[in-house]
């Protein structure tokens, strides 16, 4: 089994994020002490992430549970019908130099609703007295600065790997098929049905034990030496050749239904003749993918002289088709296939009882 290499890739998915801050001051701290719990004082409306944000401050606390009242902090999505997901952050600044304090960094993400309790978040601030000691509560303003950081989904991109460095596919067949067609270095001749067709033996004898013997047995003498071949046609060897070179078939555009069929069984006697398994098997697809009530006859004549089997089996079931079987028997074709190859219709007749005792 061969194993290609495939190629390495990668991707790269980066979150897509808004980020904005947003800057609140309360001017009067000690007015909005005497409300009691539950009382807020609430910053303007800002916009991060397409999303408007709003800040709540309870100088007296959320509720009158506590035993110790300390300032909170809220965080509320403004919009409606939204769901949000974001980091957010609070910090107080101290005065009156606004450098930064105390406060909650951008730890976990929350997923904010606006169709329920959600729709905020909280965090509890250092007591009033702590806030007075650390230089945050002075002149009875107190300020904070707040980061919201949306996440607005992902961007997925294709990246390169640094050590990667990518292999072109291999291109030795190309190389092969202009050795072939500029002939440089070619040592031995043939002499097909008067044409000259030169090649190399090194690469004939590398693919195919056959040429492997003569070139090396009768073609050694000379290094141009001449070597007659009877029996094939000059385009039927220079496509066989071609396939030695390339493993590949040669374009046939020029040849049109009978004529490229023709051509398929005149490759296949030479693929057999010159013990070119691959070639073989490609000529059979082909045939046995083309078969007609007029050539069906030839083409089982010639598998069964050269023992493609599964060739044969493929013609013996299109002649016993109820579709096929009277149309066959009319033609030419078949009629040489009872003089030349009697046997091979005792699989046909076969084939025909066993059908019609089904």
């Amino acid at each position: 089994m061969t194993v290609s290499e495939s190629k390495q890739t990668a991707s790269r998915s980066t979150a897509a994020v808004e980020k904005g801050t947003h800057v609140f001051e309360i001017v009067g701290y000690s007015l909005e002490k005497g409300f009691g719990a539950g009382h807020f004082v609430r910053s303007g409306t800002f916009n991060v992430g397409g999303f408007g944000w709003s800040l709540r401050f309870y100088p007296n606390g959320l509720d009158d549970k506590a035993s110790v009242s300390f300032p909170w902090i809220v965080l509320e999505l403004m919009s409606n019908e939204a769901e949000v997901r974001a980091h957010w952050g609070v910090t107080i600044l101290k005065l009156p130099s606004g450098s930064l304090g105390s406060g909650w960094s951008m730890a976990h993400p929350k997923v904010f609703n606006s169709k329920d309790s959600s729709r905020s978040t909280r965090f509890r601030l250092q007591s009033e007295a702590e806030l007075k000691a650390s230089g945050y509560l002075v002149g009875d303003c107190l300020k904070f600065k707040c980061t919201v950081m949306v996440t607005k989904g992902s961007q997925l991109s294709e990246i390169r790997e640094d050590s990667e460095i990518e292999v072109p596919p291999s291109d030795i067949t190309k190389h092969f098929g202009n050795l072939l067609e500029d002939m440089v270095g070619a040592d031995v001749k043939f002499s097909v049905g008067g044409d000259t067709v030169a090649a190399h033996k090194i690469v004939l004898a590398a693919r195919s034990p056959v040429f492997k013997a003569e070139p090396y047995g009768p073609m050694r003498e000379k290094r141009t030496s001449c070597v007659t071949i009877k029996d094939m046609q000059p385009a039927v060897f220079r496509a066989m050749l071609h396939f030695v070179y390339t493993d590949s078939l040669p374009c046939m555009d020029d040849l049109k239904g009978g004529d490229y069929h023709e051509m398929m069984r005149h490759l296949l006697v030479a693929a057999c003749r010159y013990a070119l398994d691959r070639l073989k098997m490609i000529c059979q697809n082909i045939l046995a993918k083309n078969l007609d009530a007029e050539t069906v006859a030839t083409t089982l004549a010639l598998a069964d002289q050269h023992g493609c089997e599964r060739l044969k089996q493929v013609c013996v079931e299109f002649i016993t088709s109820p579709d096929e079987m009277e149309a066959v028997v009319a033609t030419q074709g078949y009629a040489s296939l009872k003089r030349t190859c009697p046997s091979v219709l005792v699989d046909v007749l076969e084939k025909t009882s066993r059908l019609r005792k089904i």
